[in-house]
């Protein structure tokens, strides 16, 4: 197959996959499945055939990581709301496939991968897509990235025994948080919002994501 037929087939691939598994599943803000269309799943998802980029389940990416089910992606994407002003924090860079989507829907993306490889592979993908407003960093995401906060929106894209009290710190006024939190098999999906010195929680469902590894979260086997 060659490039341009890849890359027409690729389209129509992100269109199926808005149409079958994010609009039937309630995920309607438009701005959201613009960016399904438009970013290149497959180019996030190494090793995998086209078809299987853009299937309805999670794929595994190396270092005991996986790319996430893209309507897990879009409703937690969802969740936040964003309108396209705001500064967001991702704990969890991973594949780089949720961060280039919150790329399309935000000012600024700051993302914190603990696995330097990862990271690495995945900043030079964005640098080759062109995706300029995301900043990548090393590091334990449950730390949070305090010089550049406060955050207009937090995601973590692991799951977490609690919420790390440092992302909550970090969270701006009318900021919310999505995060996964509960036992290392399976976990709630936690959406916060501050508002003053309250913090409203609602919970979205339950989901499984691998561990968020960290000060404030799980700690590495050894």
């Amino acid at each position: 197959m060659g490039l341009e037929e890849a890359n027409v087939l690729a389209e129509r691939l992100r269109k199926e996959m808005v149409a079958r598994q994010l609009e039937p599943r309630r995920i309607r803000d438009e701005r959201v499945l613009a960016a399904f269309r438009e970013v290149p799943r497959h180019l996030f998802a190494p090793g995998a055939g086209l078809s299987e980029a853009y299937a309805d389940h999670p794929l595994p990416i190396g270092e005991g990581q996986t790319i996430s089910q893209p309507y897990m992606v879009a409703l937690m994407t969802q969740c936040l709301g964003l309108t396209g002003e705001e500064k967001v924090l991702e704990i969890g860079t991973g594949s780089g496939y949720q961060a280039a989507i919150l790329s399309r829907l935000a000012a600024e993306v700051y993302t914190v991968e603990r696995v330097a490889s990862l990271a690495e592979r995945t900043g030079e993908l964005f640098r080759r897509l062109g995706y300029e407003n995301i900043s990548v960093r090393v590091g334990d995401g449950t730390l949070g990235w305090p010089e550049f906060a406060p955050f207009d929106a937090i995601i973590v894209t692991a799951g977490s025994p609690g919420v790390p009290p440092p992302l909550v710190e970090q969270l701006a006024e009318g900021g919310k948080l999505v995060i996964p939190a509960g036992s290392g098999y399976s976990q709630r999906l936690l959406v916060l919002e501050r508002r003053g010195e309250k913090i409203i929680q609602r919970d979205e469902g339950g989901c499984v994501f691998v561990p968020l590894i960290g000060e404030y979260g799980w700690k590495q086997k050894r």
